[in-house]
């Protein structure tokens, strides 16, 4: 990763994730369509030039991204020399000098745009997360992102949504059980579903998505890890909350909104999931500066 380390404070509950597992392969992927067979624009450019290129921010942010950052000018030009000002993870505010590089005119300009890009979209995650970890400040209630995600950047994603100070649901499929109303429905029942999601993998968690109080009640009989609350009304979660046994969590999703987390504050909910975290984001607006020397 070039000398830089994910701090601890970063890693997921979850330790069997890697976020950078298919980095150097989302890499790959990315300059593959940008640069193809060659940027040809850049041969304008004579090949004993040499620039120095700064990156700066024109919004308030979070940094995030500088290992897909850093990869994309490994990838095209190893002897390309970055210098970043700021931290992972740190508040950044418009203006403010994130990176400079150095090295070969053509390299800097070639790696540009690939690198910018993962660089801002990895921002504009860190940065709605941190947001949508704020309005639960002083609560017990941790957010969660989703599997609604770019796809191909699955990780890359999950990883700003932890840098940004929110935490992770599963990663995919095959990590955790989400039991829903089609799995209950062609397995019988929750218990049926539970006794045999326990059966087929033991260590995994076992949550169950219920939509009113009937299948509530079917779910803590079932002694689940983790109840999903879906799309359940400001009452309804109260009488949930009452019914709460210590052993199970619960999770709030559905519509969740910024004003919803504003005025609930979800007092006994553990968890509370959205894919805004992931999907309704925007990217930062970066901009480069280079000169020739």
């Amino acid at each position: 990763m070039h000398g830089f380390k994910i701090s601890a404070s970063f890693m997921t509950s979850n330790s069997n994730i890697n976020y950078f597992a298919n980095l150097k392969e989302n890499v790959r992927s990315a300059l593959s369509e940008d640069v193809g067979s060659g940027d040809i624009t850049a041969q304008l450019i004579p090949e004993n030039h040499y620039a120095k290129a700064t990156v700066i921010t024109r919004e308030d942010s979070v940094l995030c991204g500088r290992p897909w950052f850093d990869e994309v000018f490994h990838q095209i030009d190893p002897t390309v020399v970055i210098d970043w000002k700021k931290n992972e993870g740190d508040r950044v505010s418009s203006n403010m000098e994130l990176v400079v590089i150095e090295g070969s005119a053509r390299s800097i300009l070639t790696a540009e745009r690939t690198a910018l890009n993962f660089l801002q979209t990895l921002m504009g995650t860190a940065t709605t997360a941190a947001h949508y970890a704020s309005l639960l400040a002083g609560t017990n209630t941790k957010i969660l992102d989703t599997r609604k995600t770019i796809p191909g950047l699955r990780l890359a994603q999950k990883y700003a949504v932890k840098v940004g100070g929110a935490e992770n649901h599963r990663v995919g499929l095959y990590d955790a059980f989400l039991i829903k109303e089609n799995h209950i429905a062609t397995c019988g029942s929750i218990k049926s579903a539970v006794d045999s999601a326990r059966k087929l993998h033991p260590s995994a968690l076992v949550e169950v998505e219920v939509e009113n109080m009937d299948e509530l009640k079917a779910a803590i009989d079932a002694n689940v890890d983790r109840i999903m609350l879906d799309n359940f009304s400001d009452e309804l979660i109260l009488k949930a909350i009452e019914l709460k046994p210590k052993n199970i969590q619960y999770e709030v999703s559905g519509n969740i909104t910024e004003t919803g987390l504003i005025k609930n504050k979800f007092r006994g909910i553990d968890f509370v999931s959205s894919g805004s975290l992931t999907k309704h984001i925007s990217a930062i607006d970066l901009s480069m500066r280079l000169s020739l020397h």
